[in-house]
This record gives structure tokens, C-alpha cells and sequence, in this order.
């Protein structure tokens, strides 16, 4: 994994792409309540006091995820490690760069 100083531009879509697909693997780790229903991953979100999965979705082919309940919602996979983590984008990417086994950085 290279370093999270570097200067370098972070190759956020290389990254969301590899994370792409193996998402539902991902998922499973990180929501681990949670299950596939279509093409979404439904759970309960971790970051609130959330009874029961349905409003937390996270659509399987994009990335793009949503909580109904809050209106917190992101456009692709290291948004939402971000969201998870309390992270934020930068050091997200580079998390999920090391997970999927990317460069982070563009060439």
C-alpha cells in the first residue's frame, strides 16, 4: 500500500472499480447483518440506533448507497467506507486500495 502522503493523485475509480467486484464479499464483512435482496445489499445502519434493515441500501452494480431514514447517502464504495469508518475520502480510499489490492494512486 503506498503511503497516504503521497503526492500523487488518488485513483479513486480504479479503486471504487476493483471494489466493485467483490462487493457483495465487502458487504458481508462490513454489514454483516445485512443481505442481498435484487441488486442491493440491505442492513441496518451501523451508524444509528437503527431497529431493523430496510431504510440502509447499498446498490450492488454502482456503489451508490443511501439511508432513507437520514438522507445520508454517497455515490460509490469509498464514500462509503467513509461513512462507516468515520474516515474521510482520502484515507478511505487508501483502506480500501490495501482490502482490494490496488495501487491507490493513478499512473
Amino acid at each position: 500500500m503506498q503511503s497516504r502522503n503521497s503526492t500523487s493523485k488518488i485513483d479513486f475509480d480504479g479503486i471504487n472499480r476493483a471494489a466493485l467486484r467483490c462487493l457483495p464479499a465487502l458487504l458481508a464483512r462490513w454489514l454483516p447483518d445485512g443481505r442481498r435482496i435484487g441488486h442491493e445489499w440491505t442492513a441496518r445502519n451501523p451508524q444509528r440506533a437503527d431497529q431493523r434493515a430496510g431504510s440502509f441500501r447499498i446498490n450492488l452494480k454502482t456503489g451508490k448507497w443511501a439511508d432513507f431514514a437520514t438522507e445520508d447517502k454517497g455515490g460509490d464504495v469509498v464514500s462509503l467506507l467513509a461513512y462507516l469508518t468515520g474516515e474521510n475520502q482520502a484515507d478511505a480510499a487508501c483502506t480500501l486500495a490495501g482490502i482490494v489490492g490496488v495501487d491507490i494512486h493513478e499512473h
